[in-house]
């Protein structure tokens, strides 16, 4: 059985605690303590997705609670090393502890963690680190609505939150409540997914995007004129070259060199049995062209 290492971090009070608890014990606690390390295990069987007939897979999973304090930074980071999934979490009704996923704990978490290791994070581009919402039930709460409006303030939105995910480069975000059990059992099926399956099929998307476009010319939007400009001389350039091929026997190509201007033509003569050198390099200056290479 596979073993999966997830560590928990958040502001203090958001409610990493409640999530374990809740999860583990299908029970929610009614008083807040503040932790400072605590370790959970317990086994979980996830669907593989690879699977046609719907077969599911034990995991042993290793749940690591820390402290969100400002006193425990020192401490907290002692935890992290062989972290399989890191699990960042905010509270949906508390906008400061969200903006401190990316002000405080992924620059924490990036700079105490080897990446190096993780070839199939760094193949797909992502961390392996999942955003998680919390206390999702207040936000139908209308007391919970009042406090924020006085306070001049409100949820966390979607769109910020996809913002964010997309900017740090997660592999996604699952929002739950503690109290009502909604969407727990999917954070750690979706901790899960992205240590075993996801980076694979990012892996394999990003191969089939890449062979799809390998032959199509990049353009950069802000510059589509000039490029449309270039694609109008390699077409009238290829219309001159056959139309002289004929009859000079000249071939020639265009070579173009990203990130410089240099003379990118090169051409070839037949030797004319006629001895009509100087014709034939006449020819050729009058053909040589200049491209700027954008």
């Amino acid at each position: 059985m596979r073993s999966v290492k997830c560590v928990i971090v958040g502001d203090g009070a958001v409610g990493k605690t409640s999530l374990l608890i809740s999860y583990t014990t299908n029970s929610f606690p009614q008083d807040y303590i503040p932790t400072v390390f605590d370790n959970y295990s317990t086994t979980i069987a996830v669907p593989d997705p690879q699977s046609s007939t719907g077969e599911q897979q034990l995991f042993k999973l290793n749940l690591w609670d820390t402290a969100g304090q400002e006193e425990y930074d020192r401490l907290r980071p002692l935890s992290y090393p062989q972290t399989d999934i890191f699990l960042i979490c905010f509270s949906v009704n508390e906008p400061v502890s969200f903006i401190n996923v990316s002000e405080k704990w992924f620059p924490e978490i990036r700079h105490n963690t080897n990446y190096e290791n993780m070839e199939l994070f760094l193949e797909c581009g992502k961390y392996p680190i999942l955003l998680v919402g919390t206390k999702a039930d207040l936000r139908d709460d209308e007391h919970e609505e009042d406090r924020l409006r006085e306070m001049n303030t409100d949820f966390v939105s979607q769109p910020e939150i996809d913002r964010i995910v997309h900017q740090c480069g997660f592999m996604g975000y699952v929002e739950c409540s503690a109290a009502t059990q909604e969407g727990i059992r999917e954070v750690f099926e979706r901790a899960i997914d992205c240590v075993v399956y996801k980076p694979e099929r990012l892996i394999n998307k990003n191969k089939k995007h890449s062979m799809s476009n390998s032959s199509k010319l990049p353009l950069d939007n802000n510059y589509s004129g000039q490029h449309e400009h270039l694609i109008d001389i390699k077409a009238k350039n290829a219309k001159f070259d056959n139309s002289h091929t004929s009859n000079n026997g000249f071939h020639s190509s265009l070579g173009i060199d990203a990130g410089s201007s240099r003379e990118v033509g090169r051409y070839g003569n037949n030797k004319q049995q006629n001895g009509n050198s100087d014709k034939s390099n006449k020819m050729k200056r009058r053909r040589k062209l200049r491209c700027i290479i954008l």
